[in-house]
């Protein structure tokens, strides 16, 4: 139920998220999800891919560490008040958002929310026990073959 996504530091500086996009473009890699946060001198670009082995890769050798961290992603109804209700779901468990990221349109009218938690185990027992649907990496069309991610 947890997705593996690609986080990688760049540069604040032109051409760079173009050269990340092109390579992986390139190799036939198709992004799902993508976040980019500006941290000052360095940006910290999150990558949900189609084949996360091979983008880990391309990254690699392009002289950009490319780390691989699980989150959750949640299909939530895209009206007023729901991202609440799911939160609180969340704070009554005592489980810490560390970060978010959301898009609309994916999933037939319904938001789908990226999260990583300070225990994503627990947090996916304490949203499915209260009916909130998790998307796997099959909803995505994501490959992520435990034995080829390193």
């Amino acid at each position: 139920m947890k997705l593996k996504q690609i986080t990688v530091s760049i540069e604040n500086s032109p051409g760079r998220l173009f050269e990340i996009t092109n390579a992986l473009g390139e190799a036939g890699i198709n992004l799902r999800g993508l976040n980019l946060v500006d941290t000052g001198l360095f940006g910290q670009l999150r990558l949900l891919v189609s084949d996360v082995a091979a983008a880990r890769r391309i990254l690699m050798e392009k002289q950009m560490p490319a780390r691989v961290h699980e989150v959750v992603a949640v299909e939530i109804a895209d009206k007023p008040g729901n991202l609440a209700t799911v939160l609180k779901y969340l704070l009554d468990a005592n489980i810490n958002v560390l970060y978010a990221y959301a898009f609309v349109g994916f999933s037939s009218g319904n938001a789908v929310m990226i999260f990583r938690f300070s225990d994503n185990d627990k947090a996916i027992e304490v949203l499915q026990e209260n009916g909130v649907r998790i998307l796997d990496a099959q909803a995505f069309g994501i490959l992520e073959s435990e034995n080829n991610i390193c």
